[in-house]
C-alpha cells in the first residue's frame, strides 16, 4: 500500500456529537474524499468523526484517526489507523499538521481550535455549516467542501490525490 504515502490527506473535522443532517453531510464528505483518492484524517471519536469515516472506508479509502487519550482500541469502527497520542484536545494541532486540507463540518470549540491551527499551519479549512470566520472558506454542499479542498491543495502545490512527486 506504498501508493498512501503520498496521497493527498483531508482531515474531517467537526464535533462528537451532531444530529442527523450534519451527520450525513459528514458521511458524504467522507465518501468523497476516498473516491479522489484521498486519505481521510480525523481526531478518530464519534458523531461528525465516526460518520466521515464510515463514509470513506464504505467507498475504498483509508481512515486515520489521530486519538486524544492512551489506547488505540478508542477509535471509532471505521478508523484504519488509530494513532493514540495521550494529548487530549492538543491533539488537534496533530489532526491540522498532519492534513493537506481541513474541511470543519459544523462543531464546537474544539472545532474552532482545529481550524485555528489549521490556520497556523497555513493548511486551506473549507467550512461546511460551521464558524463564519476569517480563513474558512465557505462551501455549501459536501460536494463543494471536497472540490475546494482539493483544489487547494492542487493549488498549494501537489499534483494530485496520488500524487508521486
Amino acid at each position: 500500500m506504498n501508493e498512501w504515502r503520498k496521497a493527498t490527506r483531508i482531515g474531517v473535522i467537526g464535533g462528537r456529537t451532531a444530529d442527523n443532517k450534519t451527520l450525513e453531510a459528514a458521511k458524504q464528505v467522507g465518501e468523497l474524499i476516498a473516491r479522489a483518492g484521498a486519505v481521510l484524517v480525523c481526531g478518530g471519536l464519534g458523531g461528525v468523526m465516526a460518520a466521515a469515516a464510515s463514509g470513506a472506508r464504505k467507498a475504498g479509502g483509508l481512515t486515520v484517526g489521530i486519538l486524544p487519550g492512551n489506547e488505540p482500541g478508542e477509535a471509532n469502527i471505521h478508523i484504519d489507523v488509530p494513532i493514540a497520542t495521550g494529548l487530549g484536545y492538543t491533539r488537534n494541532s496533530l489532526v491540522a499538521m498532519n492534513s493537506d486540507a481541513l474541511i470543519a463540518i459544523n462543531g464546537g470549540y474544539g472545532t474552532l481550535s482545529e481550524i485555528a491551527y489549521g490556520n497556523i499551519y497555513d493548511k486551506p479549512v473549507i467550512g461546511l455549516g460551521t464558524w463564519n470566520i476569517d480563513g474558512v472558506i465557505v462551501a455549501g454542499s459536501p460536494d463543494k467542501a471536497v472540490e475546494l479542498a482539493l483544489q487547494a491543495v492542487k493549488g498549494a502545490g501537489k499534483s494530485g490525490p496520488l500524487s508521486r512527486d
